[in-house]
Formats: C-alpha cells, sequence, structure tokens
C-alpha cells in the first residue's frame, strides 16, 4: 500500500469520531417536528418556524403511502406506513408555505393540506 494511501485512510480513521458527533450536534440543536400523515390529514397541520432556524422534519404515516409535497422550499418525500422519513432544512424566507400529500390516497386526498408559517421571531 503507498504511503500515501495510507496515511490518507488513517486520517479518515481518526477523524471519523469528530464528524460524527459534529454531525450528532448539529442533530441536536435542530428542533425536530413529528408530523403524521393519514388519510386526509396531516397532524399538526400548521407549523410555525423562525426564519433561519433549522428544523428536522419527521413525516410517517398511520395508514397508507403518502406524499410531502413542500415546492417553495423544494422538498418532496414519500410518507410510507412502519417507516420515518428525516428531512432537515432551514427556512430561509417569511410567509405562509403550503404543504399537500401529492399521491392519491383515495376521496378526500385533495384536502390534505398543511401550512407552514415562517416568521422572523416566534
Amino acid at each position: 500500500m503507498s504511503r500515501l494511501l495510507r496515511n490518507g485512510l488513517l486520517g479518515l480513521f481518526l477523524l471519523a469520531p469528530l464528524l460524527a458527533n459534529a454531525a450528532a450536534t448539529t442533530d441536536a440543536a435542530a428542533q425536530i417536528i413529528v408530523i403524521k400523515a393519514s388519510r386526509f390529514a396531516f397532524q399538526p397541520a400548521k407549523i410555525a418556524l423562525k426564519k433561519g432556524q433549522t428544523v428536522i422534519l419527521e413525516l410517517s404515516s398511520t395508514d397508507k403511502l403518502h406524499g410531502f409535497f413542500l415546492p417553495d422550499f423544494g422538498i418532496r418525500a414519500d410518507v410510507m406506513p412502519g417507516k420515518t422519513v428525516r428531512i432537515r432544512f432551514t427556512p430561509d424566507k417569511i410567509g405562509t408555505f403550503i404543504f399537500r400529500c401529492d399521491i392519491f390516497c383515495g376521496d378526500g386526498h385533495e384536502e390534505m393540506v398543511g401550512e407552514i408559517i415562517v416568521r422572523q421571531e416566534l
């Protein structure tokens, strides 16, 4: 093994715990918001956030496949029963933004919407 490759691998090995700890610290600082999707609603349906504060959306479904679409922030995810999807983002604009289910889930699907309200201060 070349000396350069060996030194590079050794450096990665030594830095790995520091990088993992930095990621854990960053996640610990982020607000976690749990969102449950079910026919034909999100709970909570209204979420207040502070501009510039990083959040983690934890999405799960209680019944079937749903979608989560927040177009103003370019966020899209499939939300499957029995699984949790984590989406990390930092709102960078103030206003009221609509999110919706974008996978047809039955009659009433078009009513499956919610709001994220981003303010300068909470």
